[in-house]
């Protein structure tokens, strides 16, 4: 069900020429924002909590920046190939780790609501500026994006699956996996959604972000607020 948000917010992106022309705007940008904001939510209550409590200090910083520089040369591929997907490759940088998340939480008794609660809020407005991005771009009919990110959602109960039953065991992995999407995540809402970090052609200005965020978790993990 939360999975389906992706294609519920396709849907509502194919609204379109809502008048006055300045309502449109400020709708699309307070989507867009709401989706920067439960990217952000995501990283700091789910992926880097979870993450940090099974890995020592280092091997979960090299894992966090290791998800930002992955991102930045997926970024760059996009980029210098013309293909619209940024968006996208943000939707499935959290919706998959928290999937997995989700999985392995029920296998070990944890909760599940919070994480449930953020995929959904996460894939509804990243589902509408998937679709706005590439439908800008001249990619495929509306029905065809529709249908992709149905068959995408599906990527949810699957990966919860393969957590709960093939992953619960692991635990460093799935930490490790988490702050690797976290590190992903973070590059992908500084340099494609918060617009006063972004330049033009640069994507070197979004790795401060992840610099000043690693500082903070490396120092809160020193100081003793994880093993």
């Amino acid at each position: 069900m939360a999975g389906m948000a992706m294609p519920a917010g396709a849907l509502l992106a194919k609204i379109e020429n809502l008048q006055p022309r300045w309502l449109e705007e400020e709708f699309r940008h307070g989507v867009m924002a709401l989706g920067g904001g439960a990217l952000v939510s995501a990283v700091a209550l789910v992926l880097v909590p979870e993450g940090t409590k099974e890995l020592t200090t280092f091997p979960a910083a090299a894992c966090l920046l290791g998800g930002a520089l992955s991102f930045m040369a997926l970024d760059r591929y996009l980029a210098a190939n013309q293909t619209p997907a940024s968006q996208l490759a943000a939707m499935l940088s959290d919706f998959i780790p928290e999937s997995i998340a989700l999985g392995t939480a029920a296998a070990l008794g944890g909760s599940t609501l919070l994480i449930g609660v953020l995929i959904t809020v996460q894939n509804l407005p990243e589902g509408f500026n998937a679709f706005r991005e590439m439908r800008e771009a001249g990619s495929r009919s509306p029905k065809s994006l529709i249908l992709k990110f149905t068959v995408l959602a599906l990527l949810g109960p699957v990966m919860a699956l393969v957590g709960y039953f093939f992953l619960a065991e692991f635990t460093t992995l799935v930490g490790g996996i988490m702050l690797f999407a976290a590190g992903g995540i973070l590059y992908s809402v500084f340099q494609d959604i918060a617009p006063q970090v972004r330049m033009q052609n640069s994507w070197l200005p979004p790795l401060g972000a992840i610099i000043g965020f690693l500082i903070g978790m490396v120092g809160y993990m020193l100081e003793g607020g994880a093993a």
